[in-house]
């Protein structure tokens, strides 16, 4: 009888994902199925999908240089150019493939330097809380008094105009959101009955955050990248528009509409192509979002 008791208080002590692995593996399986029967979710997940192929084959498929100015200026669309030509005679068409590539990139990286510094600043305050705790949420909230655009422009500013400083400057913006949500989810998990029951008996920090915290908080944090990746494509066409992100040569989709305001009349297609291009990632990701919102809610 002491045995079977020893035994049933160890396995309580494990999530069910711990001490089920099988499940695990169907949970994944329900988890995409779920989503390919979720019609907003799939939408997005091929415009993401679409759009990540256009960014890596484009330059393949249409080996037109981005800079190449043998063309003719302001050319409408038409065979050899499917999406026209600039001022300077360059081929629209390889300027926003080339844009897709350097959008996807900035949105990626900035959005996971803030996955990383929110996760690590939200499980950390809410694992110690105390002194730490109000200390990190207080710079949270100084952080949060500012409005994103703003302080994305304002750390752009001081860093220098270039892709990989805007990167960082949208990296930290979006950091106190994610360390708001990991914060409150993590303060969540660990209130469960079995988390407690680890931490009387010792459990190692760096066990808990593996074993327990991390699997539990990622469904949220998931949603939330594929949330903050369509609103980091518009904070870098914001900078580029202002000259804060991608430098020419380099076409990026902010700075190509920054350059098409002086012939809007004139060439529309200058601002039609890469505004179309910045809408439907936008709105892949947002359809993704919404998609993993639904499949991950434990709610639904």
């Amino acid at each position: 009888m002491a045995l079977s008791i020893r035994e049933s208080s160890s396995a309580d002590l494990l999530p069910p994902s711990a001490a089920q692995p099988a499940v695990r593996g169907a949970r994944r399986w329900q988890t995409w199925y779920s989503l390919r029967r979720n019609p907003i979710g799939l939408a997005g997940l091929v415009i993401i999908g679409a759009v990540i192929v256009v960014a890596v084959l484009g330059p393949v498929l249409w080996s037109t240089e981005y800079s190449d100015q043998a063309f003719r200026r302001l050319q409408p669309p038409s065979t050899q150019n499917p999406m026209g030509t600039d001022n300077l005679g360059r081929d629209v068409l390889a300027r926003v493939i080339h844009g897709a590539q350097v959008s996807l990139q900035v949105a990626s990286v900035a959005v996971g330097v803030a996955l990383a510094v929110g996760l690590l600043t939200g499980v950390f305050a809410a694992l110690y809380g105390g002194k730490l705790d109000g200390l990190l949420m207080r710079l949270v909230d100084i952080m949060f008094a500012v409005p994103g655009l703003v302080l994305a422009i304002l750390i752009a500013g001081l860093l220098g105009p270039s892709r990989t400083n805007a990167m960082i400057a949208i990296g930290i913006v979006y950091a106190p959101v994610f360390a708001r949500v990991a914060r409150g989810t993590s303060l969540s998990v660990l209130s469960l009955p079995y988390v407690e029951a680890a931490q009387s008996v010792g459990v190692a920090r760096g066990r808990m955050i593996w074993r327990y915290l991390l699997p539990n908080i990622a469904g949220s944090l998931i949603v939330l990248t594929s949330v903050y990746l369509s609103s980091a494509i518009l904070t870098e066409a914001s900078l580029s528009f202002l000259g804060l992100g991608a430098q020419p040569p380099e076409p990026s989709w902010g700075g190509m509409l920054n350059d098409s305001r002086t012939y809007m009349e004139l060439a529309p297609w200058l601002a039609v192509f890469p505004g179309l291009a910045i809408m439907l990632v936008v709105l892949g990701f947002n359809f993704l979002g919404d998609g993993l919102r639904d499949v991950l809610d434990p709610r639904r």
